[in-house]
């Protein structure tokens, strides 16, 4: 039976998903409406069974529904796992060029978790995870990546305790058995899924998927959730804008300093060549000084 009616939930839906998982808001309010789906998807990316989840807890929660102030407005999820792990989650749709450094100042401020009188050992472990709608280094495109402090002349590990993921939401074709084994794949293709009828056939493959996109759908029917997640898609439109705009004049400073560099180097040619014609007409002078004294 309870089957049945979460399958009727979503079989209202149909055509184009107006409001995709890659909204920010929208994804916040599924991992924090749904307990179970937040432990679904940290079993994918942490690559953990099911029972090896005693607990999940957001940290950082919002009153969903409630009006934001952009600028003010958290983006990142904060977890705490098992009570030993603290994880940083963060879907990110627009390249500000800065994802490195960003990411690891949300895990530096994770792992600095320690209270007063506690020692170092009991550091709990901090994992930052970037769920990045663009590609982080464009020379090496992967779909799921993990870093860790290491050695670089051995590749031993620092610590077990300090780590990031990022996973590229534009390179699902990249990704690998591992990856399509903890289902990765499918989290990402939900996340990308343009139609309801893609994300349906994602459900029918996978019961933890099916119980997101029918949380998805129920999430966009609430009107003070939907008018928030459109909120951040004109932010988006608006980042996107300036952004177009700097690439734009970006652009046309380049093609003035190519222009400008093409003139520098013209000028330094014809100076040369006037430098060579005046050397050339003082050889000759002095080469007819000579020739009138002798």
């Amino acid at each position: 039976m309870q089957n049945r009616k979460k399958s009727s939930i979503l079989s209202d839906a149909t055509g184009p998903v107006t409001i995709r998982m890659t909204n920010d808001y929208l994804f916040r309010a599924l991992l924090q409406r749904n307990n179970k789906v937040l432990k679904g998807l940290i079993c994918s990316l942490l690559h953990l069974a099911p029972e090896q989840i005693i607990s999940v807890v957001i940290t950082n929660p919002i009153e969903l529904g409630s009006s934001i102030d952009t600028k003010d407005f958290l983006l990142d999820i904060k977890c705490l796992l098992n009570n030993n792990t603290i994880i940083n989650l963060e879907m990110q749709v627009i390249n500000e060029h800065n994802w490195p450094e960003r990411s690891l100042s949300y895990l530096c401020r994770s792992f600095d978790s320690l209270e007063s009188g506690e020692d170092y050992a009991e550091t709990k472990s901090a994992i930052q995870i970037g769920i990045l709608d663009f590609t982080l280094f464009n020379d090496m495109p992967e779909f799921f990546s993990t870093y860790m402090i290491m050695n670089v002349r051995n590749s031993r590990i620092y610590s077990s305790k300090f780590r990031l993921s990022v996973l590229d939401l534009t390179c699902i074709d990249l990704a690998t058995e591992e990856d399509k084994h903890f289902r990765i794949d499918y989290w990402a293709s939900l996340f990308k899924a343009a139609t309801w009828e893609e994300i349906k056939l994602l459900a029918q493959k996978d019961s933890i998927i099916e119980e997101a996109s029918n949380t998805i759908y129920q999430l966009t029917q609430e009107e003070k959730i939907r008018l928030q997640c459109e909120a951040r898609e004109d932010y988006y439109r608006q980042q996107r804008a300036i952004e177009q705009r700097i690439s734009e004049k970006d652009t046309l400073i380049a093609e003035k300093d190519a222009i400008i560099a093409e003139k520098d180097s013209l000028i330094a040619e014809l100076k040369a060549k006037l430098e060579a014609a005046r050397s050339g007409n003082e050889l000759n002078a002095s080469l007819q000084a000579t020739e009138h004294q002798t």
